[in-house]
């Protein structure tokens, strides 16, 4: 059992104590993973609290159903432990995670990989989100993915999957809008997004569709490494046809050439001075 008091004592420390930040790429937080004492082997994620007991205690429920939705539908996901920490007398979401080998991350081995390496990841990750949106339709609600490069680790040829938050089942797309402005890391975006609602609403469109998701993660590739572009749209175009022939008709168009980010999205993320990298 995890012990609160220990793990809110870690996230209380100040940033050199606390541990090595594990990514500044999050939308929702910049994870971290403690130095040492009983949560040295986990990342830890830290959301914004939101003074509304109803709001927070939905979103543990819906986590909880998540990560069963993942692991129902055969998405590897490391043991995962979601947390309401009462601290100076507010709910703070937390997410403890068991903590990936840092060289196992899709990103970089997309990165320094061989190009039919590279394309073997892909469809490692591949595997996984065909597999997600085959199973999903046993579930009598609303329910997404996001599947992103950076939300992979490749251990031994396989993909794991590692982002629980926000969860994203039984939430209608404008209560999700909403949830991408409450969490937001961001206190600008915080501040200013209701006057973009729907522009940071769409931002969630694509993980809810199995078609974008699978279009997403070939765009990801092709911004990361652009000289390999081809190889990603040949490697995706077959998967699509292979392993998702229901959604062929509609990935297919969008395989022919690079697959760029939508324009609002690029432009949230300058606006708002949000971290990211080539293939976010």
């Amino acid at each position: 059992m995890t012990d609160l008091n220990a793990l809110a004592e870690v996230i209380r420390a100040d940033s050199a104590r606390r541990g090595t930040t594990v990514s500044k790429l999050g939308y929702f937080c910049a994870p971290f993973r403690p130095a040492d004492g009983p949560f040295s082997d986990k990342v830890i994620k830290v959301y914004q609290a939101v003074g509304n007991r109803a709001v927070m205690d939905r979103l543990a429920r819906c986590h909880h159903d998540y990560v069963d939705a993942l692991t129902r539908t055969g998405v590897p996901v490391p043991e995962t432990a979601f947390h309401l920490l009462e601290m100076d007398g507010a709910q703070v979401p937390v997410i403890v995670q068991d903590a990936l080998p840092p060289e196992t991350m899709m990103r970089p081995q997309m990165q320094g990989a061989p190009v039919d390496e590279a394309v073997a990841l892909m469809e490692a990750a591949g595997q996984v989100i065909a597999r997600f949106w085959n199973a999903a339709e046993q579930f009598d609600t609303r329910i997404g993915f996001h599947p992103s490069i950076r939300n992979f680790a490749i251990i031994g040829g396989e993909a794991v999957f590692f982002d629980t938050f926000p969860p994203l089942i039984h939430y209608s797309r404008d209560e999700m809008g909403k949830m991408l402005l409450l969490f937001s890391e961001s206190r600008l975006m915080r501040m200013v997004g209701p006057l973009f609602k729907a522009r940071v609403t769409g931002i969630q469109d694509e993980w809810y569709s199995a078609p974008e998701t699978l279009v997403g993660l070939v765009g990801s590739a092709c911004r990361l490494r652009p000289d390999d572009a081809e190889a990603f749209l040949n490697w995706g175009r077959d998967f699509v046809s292979r392993e998702m022939p229901r959604w062929e008709a509609e990935a297919l168009p969008e395989l022919q050439e690079p697959p760029r980010l939508p324009g609002y999205w690029t432009g949230m993320r300058k606006l708002l001075g949000l971290q990211g990298e080539p293939n976010v």
